[in-house]
Formats: C-alpha cells, structure tokens, sequence
C-alpha cells in the first residue's frame, strides 16, 4: 500500500497544512535547545511546503507532562524555528482547542508557521479522542505525518488526525525515508544481512529478534543481554546482568536459530569490573568463566575482531543497541569497534540503519553520526516496525 497523496508531486499553494512533528527535544535549565536534529530533520518538509505557497500548522509533543509544566510548553522552541526558518513569521499559540486556537488558525496567513502547544497538555491526545482529533482536522486542508518516532502511538494526533483527512494525507520526507530504509532492512535486503543488537534486556528485544531471525543471516548480540543467553546454555557470568525469567526463552532462541540457518552470536570473551564505575578493576575473561565477584561490562577484543569480520563481509546492516556501557571510557571500546566497522562496511557498499537512543547517543560520541545510511531517533518505533508490527501512525496515511 501506499500514501494517498505524495509530498514530492503534491502543490501545497493555498493550503493550510497539519503536520505531525517529532520536536521532543532536549532542553537545558535556561530552557534553550541543546540538541536541534530533530527539528532541523523536519526542514525539507516545512520548506516545500512554504516554496509551494502553502502555510504550517505545527503539532508536536515534548516530554511527558502530566499537568501543563512550564518545562514542557512548546513556546521554548520558537526562538530556534523563527533562527532556522529566516523570513518566515513564526506564530505560537498558547492552546491546541478551542477559541484562542481557532483564531490563530484562521488568522494567520500564507508562508507562515503557527506551533500548537504540547499535545500531551490535552489528556485526549493520549486516548486517541476523536472529537480531539476533529477539532484539529478543522484548522486545516491536509496533514502530514513528519514523526515516526510516534507511528507506533495509538494517539489522537497521530493515528486518528490523519484518518479524517480522505486523500489530502501523506508521509513527510523524514517519515517516508525512514520507512524505505526500514523497508530495505524487511523486505528485500541486499545479502548478507546481519543484526547487531545489543543494549540491557533481553526482554526488550526478544520480539524482534523472533521475527530477525526468519530475515537474517547473522545476529550479533551484545551488552548486557548477551548474559542471559550466555547463562542459558551454562555459562558462568558472576555478576553479570541477566532476567532469571528470559533463560528458557534465551534457550529456545538458540535452538530455533540452528532450525533456521541463522549465525547467532554472543560475546566469547568479556571485559569484566569489580564495581560498576570507570575506574574499577578491569580483567578480559571467557565470557562463560566470569568469577562471581565480577560483572561484565563490555565486549573484549576477540568478539570485537569476530564480529568486524563478519560486518565487513555484509550486505545489509541493522545495528540497535550498544555493546557495553559505553558512557564509561574505560567500557566504550566494544561499542566504537562495532561502530567502526559498520562505517567501514557501509563505505565498501553495504547499506546500514543504526537506531535508538542509546545507539545514536554513542556515535554521537565517537563522531560518527554521518558515516551511516540512515540514522534512526525512534528507537520505540523502530522496534516495533523490525517485530512485524502493523504501526497505527503508517496505517493511518496508508489506508
């Protein structure tokens, strides 16, 4: 299936436009932006829109309110979008409903910008209210979806706002590119293919790797999910982290993989600490002989070697999670090596899709947030999508 409308042929001239932001950004104690990506990500689309002869009803959340805090107004961000967008008048509207609301929409005029206050002010965006919802649809003529990281929220603005809009709906440029990379990821991938997951729980991640493993060739595991798959099948891992109740699903992981063909790997060798903390002891074990009064904390150099290899002979690359505790220095080297070797496989031809939080935070921090593909901010989401999830938000434009 595909959107009804297209944002590349569609002419916005006249039109006063919805679009669904993802501008959940970080904010300093002065209430100044401290990282400005996702607002900048959604540029191309404001501006075509604008270049159409169109103007930009903007609606977002940030944080998770539970009243209306001052921390969380949107009003903070409009300092940056009246920076990045020049001449264009930026207008802020202190309510998402009702009369205050609906004379802003109708006031403002083409080549403008209106932002709404934080959805998540209203206890209907997160039930999905569709009287919410049609309040909204009447401010404008058609809407965009420009937040995947929300795709996978039942929400009132992001998968029931786009329902009352019959063929004036459409994907973002951010949204549609992260949906085709996804896509070449699930649907028809360039072989081999291999998943680097890696991060905390299993539990997290044991339905997308069900459904990776009818998909892949290799997975890679790593972090401090690769303990209860190492303690499933008998290893000592000390005081490693694992989830008592995830050994038996570790278990049968394993087993299904060797049914499917899938290469599934955890770490051989562990770089262990006496306490969590940069300057603990260090010692590199066996991943399966870690003394009790240890606990590991980051891949060692034989699983780095390992799984460099086996990057650089793949095709296609997904990569969610980091290897080890990477915020520490000293436990950072698993995840930069891993990091490093999907820019050098991505350089001889593969295409790699690096996602979550946690993952962009770490090339962030070895300065290699533009060596990939495609980078992904919607870690939830994207889970969800890579599980085989149906996403309300990609429903909601497609049907």
């Amino acid at each position: 299936m595909c959107a009804k409308s297209n944002i590349q042929t569609y002419n916005f001239k006249d039109k006063k436009v919805l679009v669904r932001v993802d501008y959940n950004v970080p904010l300093n104690d002065e209430f100044q932006i401290q990282d400005t990506k996702r607002i900048d990500a959604s540029l191309p689309t404001l501006r075509k829109i604008l270049d159409d002869g169109g103007s930009i009803i903007l609606l977002s959340h940030l944080g998770r309110p539970q009243n209306r805090e001052y921390q969380f107004s949107l009003k903070h961000l409009v300092p940056y979008l009246k920076n990045v967008m020049e001449k264009v008048n930026v207008y802020f509207s202190p309510e998402c409903i009702g009369e205050q609301a609906r004379k802003y929409a109708k006031d403002f005029k083409q080549g403008e910008i209106l932002l709404l206050e934080n959805v998540r002010f209203y206890p209907e965006e997160e039930k999905g209210d569709i009287d919410f919802a049609k309040e909204l649809a009447s401010y404008g003529d058609v809407f965009v979806h420009e937040a995947f990281s929300t795709a996978h929220r039942n929400h009132a603005t992001t998968a029931v706002l786009p329902r009352l809009f019959t063929n004036d709906k459409m994907f973002g440029f951010l949204m549609q590119k992260e949906i085709d990379s996804l896509s070449r990821i699930m649907k028809n991938p360039r072989r081999p293919l291999t998943a680097v997951l890696g991060g905390s729980k299993v539990s997290g991640k044991i339905k997308v790797i069900n459904n990776l493993m009818t998909k892949v060739d290799n997975i890679l595991i790593g972090g401090g999910m690769s303990f209860s798959f190492i303690k499933a099948i008998g290893g000592k891992i000390g005081m490693s982290l694992y989830e008592e109740d995830m050994l038996p699903i570790a278990k049968d992981v394993l087993e299904k993989a060797k049914e499917l063909n899938v290469n599934i790997y955890s770490s051989s060798d562990t770089i262990a600490a006496d306490k969590f903390s940069n300057d603990a002891r260090r010692e590199i074990y066996k991943s399966t002989e870690i003394p009790d009064d240890m606990a590991g904390m980051d891949i060692g150099l034989e699983t780095c070697s390992l799984y460099r290899d086996i990057l650089l002979k793949s095709a296609t690359i997904l990569w969610n999670g980091p290897m080890g505790v990477f915020e520490m220095d000293n436990f950072s080297n698993g995840t930069f090596a891993i990091a490093d070797a999907i820019v050098k496989a991505t350089e001889k031809g593969a295409f790699s899709l690096i996602g979550g939080g946690d993952t962009v935070s770490a090339i962030n921090k070895f300065h290699l947030g533009n060596k990939y593909n495609y980078v992904s901010t919607a870690g939830g989401a994207m889970l969800e999508y890579c599980e085989g999830k149906e996403l309300p938000g990609i429903q909601a434009i497609e049907e």
